[in-house]
This record gives structure tokens, sequence and C-alpha cells, in this order.
């Protein structure tokens, strides 16, 4: 049954002061693309992939802060924000991959500068591996690159893969509120969630409650934690450590001190595998660095493009940011 024909009515996406949302069909997939209106004309194009259970409103507040450095775009994953599910059901690493590369190929505004967090950060570093042509620049901000030794609250993410589960968890938290959903997943996500505004968290609770009503939303969760297990098996060219080993692009990675779910000591081993890499140690930030610290990130996105030649007159004004460690 094609994807549009269960989605139910449900209230419209949010969309930001000075954004647009607009839905483009691809062979097996139809994103939805959050994009700003470019300050001026011949910036660079930059594409941001948000995490598990994310969407494209996850980058607003960083791309507002690069308006004048590049031409940004946000997509949201296959059944994830405003996307419905892929036709062939296909949430792994690799599948988002693909749906990534089918919009770029597609759109023509590539090499773009090339943003991804969390499960983005696996998915981003896949395509900029096996399509380097694609990619200017990659910043990944607490990318889910395999782990021996996972962090004890990403475990729950982890069995959420397992088949049923999410069936189960569905049941066991049916009486649970939007409210309370959102609150416990900011206290997962961010390393000081009394930095979310009171609007930040209105808004979160309106889009959960909006995602809760579509039929795919826990398969969609379910499905893609499961690729990231997957992924995070897969060995030999295929192995995602592997692939970061094989991207051109000069890496921005950003990793926060306080992260629950990926942990911050593979900052080291992710600086010393991606070729052309540069780390930004955030002590105090969570998973969601760019949400929660978005002017820093900013400023090292800018330090990027100036230290890489490929920055305009505004990426240049940047300065160093106090206590930011790198």
């Amino acid at each position: 049954m094609p994807a549009a024909s269960v989605l139910p009515k449900v209230a419209p996406v949010r969309i930001g002061e000075g954004e647009r949302l607009r839905s483009v069909g691809l062979p097996g997939v139809t994103l939805s693309i959050r994009s700003r209106r470019p300050a001026r004309e011949g910036l660079p194009p930059a594409l941001y992939v948000h995490g598990l259970g994310g969407s494209s409103q996850n980058w607003s507040t960083l791309m507002a802060q690069l308006d004048g450095v590049v031409d940004s775009e946000a997509l949201d994953l296959p059944g994830f924000g405003d996307s419905p599910p892929p036709d062939d059901g296909n949430y792994s690493v690799t599948g988002h991959a693909r749906a990534v590369i089918r919009y770029l190929d597609a759109a023509d505004r590539g090499p773009v500068h090339l943003l991804g967090n969390s499960l983005g950060g696996a998915v981003t570093t896949r395509v900029a591996a096996v399509r380097p042509d694609l990619v200017r620049t990659l910043t990944l901000v607490s990318p889910a690159l395999p782990e021996l030794r996972i962090q004890r609250a990403a475990a729950p993410t982890a069995l959420l893969g397992v088949p049923g589960v999410a069936a189960l968890f569905t049941r066991l938290t049916k009486e649970w509120t939007a409210e309370q959903r959102v609150r416990g997943v900011m206290a997962l996500c961010y390393g000081d969630p009394s930095r979310v505004s009171p609007e930040a968290f209105q808004d979160a609770v309106e889009e959960l409650e909006r995602r809760l009503q579509l039929p795919y939303f826990w398969d969609a969760m379910a499905r893609s934690a499961r690729g990231i297990v997957n992924a995070y098996t897969l060995g030999g060219q295929h192995g995602l450590w592997r692939q970061a080993e094989r991207v051109l692009a000069p890496t921005l990675l950003v990793y926060g001190g306080r992260d629950q779910l990926v942990g911050f000591r593979m900052s080291g081993r992710a600086a010393r595998s991606f070729r052309d890499s540069r780390l930004l140690s955030l002590p105090d930030a969570g998973h969601v660095a760019m949400m929660e610290y978005p002017d820093v990130v900013a400023t090292a996105f800018r330090e990027l493009l100036v230290d890489t030649g490929q920055s305009g007159t505004d990426a240049e004004d940047a300065v160093t940011v106090p206590g930011a460690g790198s």
C-alpha cells in the first residue's frame, strides 16, 4: 500500500520564521525539505540530517545562525518529521544514506556542506565515504558510530530495535502524556535540560503529539534503531569506522562531555579515523550540541570553512568562542 494512502489528518508541521517546507518525490521515497531563504545569491549549499526520533526542526536554530554563510536545507529522513515511510520499508543506515544521495543527485546542489547528528552522523559518514563528489565538508555532532561498550542510557534505544519491543513499549507507556515523553527525551539528550526555553518545550510537545498520531511512528523508530544496531555489526569495507577512514572531506567533529547516548571517549577514535578532522569538545553539552550550543557550533563551522579555504566574507568574520575546547 503506498505510504501516502495511510496518512491520517494530523496537525501541520511547525515552520519557523524565515523557513519554508516542501515535499520532494523521488524514486521509492518522498522527502520533506525544510529550507531558509538564502541571505544572498551564490552561497554554498548545506544539507542537515537529523538523528533517531528527530526531524529537520532539530536544525532550525543552527540554520538561522548560519544565514549569510551557507544556503541551508534540512531533510526529514523517511518515516520521520513530515516524510512518509520509504516504499521498500528499508530503514537501515544504508537505506537512509541512499535517500540522502537520491535527493542530492536530484536537486543538483552538490557538492554540499553536509551536517549530521547521531543517526544522521552515521548516515552522512556513509554518504561522504561512498559519494565524495557530493560533499564539500562534513560536520558530525555526536555521530552514532560503533562502540564496543555502549552508554548505559543508550541500551533502551538499542533494545527498541528488537522485534516486538516497540509494541510492548507502546502498551506499557500508553498512559504517558506527550509532556512526560518530551521531558524524558530532553533529560536524555541535553547536558542541561534547563537550557530549553518554555517555547521550545511546548513546540516539542506539539510536534510529538502530531507524530504519535501517525500509524508508522513506532515502526519507523524501531526499524531505524535496528538499522543502527545492524550497522554496528558490519565489518570489512561496509563497516562505519572503515568508511570514516575513507572520507576525503574536511571534517568537524562535535562531542559533548555529558552525552548519555554517544560516549565522549569515542571522540579520540573519531579524530584519528577521519583523515582531515578537527575536534570541538563541549564539556557541558549533551547529545544535541547544535540545539544546546548553536552559537558555539556555528562558530566552529565557520572556522572550518575558513581553515579549508571555503569561506565567504561573513564566515571570515567568525571569532573564537571562549570555553570551547578543540
